[in-house]
């Protein structure tokens, strides 16, 4: 409605009164703010006529009803209103909210409800077999007749444990989900070198214990080079070339015993990457010599049960940290031990030659031993002075099983022994007698002569009398020898203050006794 329009009654009135009255000035500005007062109230009343109109929309004529079916029923711009108000619209949109609920959460129809995406589990672990131990860090799977390794994934897992199984095969990815394994055993299985890929070992960044004994394996495999421990025992290697172990550099222990090496098979090179080994085990192999190249830092090694037969020169010149060396079990003679081959190995304290052909204590020990292995050989004689050079001397010598005589014994055969020798074994050898020197060995703590042919125990042969100091012995035994106890001196083994620490029987079938 126009301005114009609402103003035409009000401008009759003021001609009439035109028409009956003289003008007037002050009447007639009072007449035209009236005017204006009724112009403003019919402006307010078509203001709420507009407002009421939208919220109580009239009802169309012909609503297109096609277009309705295709109208989403919820919330819409473009949705027509409904005949009955906004009352009815808002109750129909609270029934709505109630009719679709997703994890407590009310949603309108009209809304696209997106659940998130469910996503694996970190930790994957499949049923494994039964008898399988797991904790937060470790699986073990022992003795489970486990054929195949399924793939897993936790990177957790620190400690594999597969020992003993029937498993053959080993796929480039079978440890990819296991990225900080330190310890895996997989031990007497069915590895063989067409099963096991060259590099499935690579990418455990973090492993540092290995334990692959009891397979069939070839060739090594590629290894990280976190690897500190390396097993590889009772396998069929064939050879060890100068990249077996490349980049190995933190390797400590290795152990390669009952392969096939020997001399012409591994190369002199082979071992140089190690440069931090300190425990090699070659045992069970065919080697006829001690191989040459051994790492510096090389602390124990053992070479038990091979054909090693000659000591050469300076074949340990440069592992003058080798504190234990293991010969046992071999074809040495003292004759093919070079007279300087370990004098010079200041740190060497353990030497096991035992189980050889060696007839003479050898000479030319090294200064600094401490424990002389030498059971099971052919010895006749401990040649005079043989230890002088020792110092501080050694502290266990056993020379058990061999053919020692009274003769083969000299006064001066443990000479550099005296205040550092603890225990002595001399049993089962061919003995008649005490052996000489006895007294001397003032630290002596066990001396065994059990399994001889001795005798007489004559006065001043163990305890010295004349001297009134307790010995340091605390066991001697003596059983199974000829001994007639009854023409024993009384004071015969007065210095030994131990109870039943000397055993005298059987002797001659006699049943074991106590002096």
């Amino acid at each position: 409605m126009k301005r114009s329009e609402a103003t035409k009654p009000g401008e009759v009135q003021k001609k009439n009164h035109d028409k009956k009255k003289e003008p007037n000035n002050d009447k007639q500005e009072t007449s035209d703010q009236k005017i204006d007062v009724d112009n403003m109230k019919s402006k307010k009343e078509q203001n709420k006529k507009k407002e009421s109109d939208v919220e109580n929309p009239k009802v169309l004529e012909k609503e297109p009803q096609a277009e309705e079916k295709t109208k989403s029923p919820g919330i819409s711009k473009e949705s027509p209103r409904p005949p009955n108000g906004g009352k009815k619209m808002k109750d129909r949109l609270e029934k709505n909210k109630k009719s679709v609920t997703v994890d407590n959460l009310s949603v309108t129809p009209t809304v696209q409800v997106i659940l998130p995406p469910v996503h694996p589990t970190e930790n994957y672990i499949p049923s494994l077999p039964s008898g399988c131990l797991l904790s937060e860090s470790t699986i073990a799977c022992a003795s489970t007749k486990m054929k195949y390794l399924p793939l897993m994934t936790d990177p957790g897992l620190k400690t594999l444990y597969l020992a003993d199984n029937e498993i053959s095969k080993l796929p480039a990815r079978a440890f990819s989900g296991l990225p900080n394994l330190e310890w895996l055993d997989l031990s007497k299985n069915m590895l063989g070198e067409s099963g096991l890929a060259v590099d499935v070992f690579k990418n455990l960044t973090k492993l540092k214990r290995l334990n692959l004994d009891g397979n069939n394996l070839t060739v090594l495999p590629l290894l990280p080079q976190s690897l500190q421990e390396l097993k590889v025992n009772d396998n069929k290697l064939q050879e060890l070339h100068r990249y077996s172990f490349r980049g190995l550099s933190n390797l400590l222990t290795l152990q390669l015993e009952g392969n096939g090496f020997h001399d012409g098979n591994v190369y002199p090179l082979t071992f140089k990457p190690l440069k931090k080994l300190i425990y090699l085990r070659l045992d069970r192999n065919k080697f006829r010599a001690i191989p040459s190249g051994l790492p510096a830092s090389l602390q124990e090694l053992h070479l038990d049960n091979n054909r090693i037969e000659i000591v050469s020169e300076g074949i340990l010149n440069k592992t003058l940290n080798l504190s234990i060396l293991v010969l046992s079990n071999n074809r040495l003679q003292e004759n093919h031990i070079a007279p300087r081959a370990w004098i010079d190995l200041l740190n060497l304290e353990s030497l096991d030659l035992s189980n050889n052909y060696i007839v003479h204590v050898p000479s030319f020990l090294p200064r600094g031993l401490k424990q002389l292995v030498l059971h099971h050989n052919q010895i006749e004689l401990i040649p005079g002075y043989v230890f002088a050079h020792m110092k501080p001397g050694l502290e266990f010598l056993h020379l058990s099983h061999n053919h020692l005589r009274d003769e083969g014994i000299h006064a001066v055969s443990f000479f550099g022994l005296y205040k550092s020798l603890n225990e002595l074994l001399l049993d089962n050898n061919l003995l008649q007698s005490i052996p000489r020197g006895m007294l001397s060995l003032k630290a002596l703590q066990v001396l065994r002569l059990s399994f001889n042919k001795i005798r007489y125990v004559p006065l001043n042969s163990i305890c010295d009398t004349r001297i009134s100091e307790d010995s340091s012995l605390i066991s001697v035994h003596l059983e199974h020898n000829f001994i007639n106890r009854h023409l024993i001196p009384p004071t015969a083994f007065s210095c030994i203050k131990t109870y039943h620490s000397v055993i005298l029987r059987p002797q001659n079938g006699e049943y074991e006794d106590y002096y």
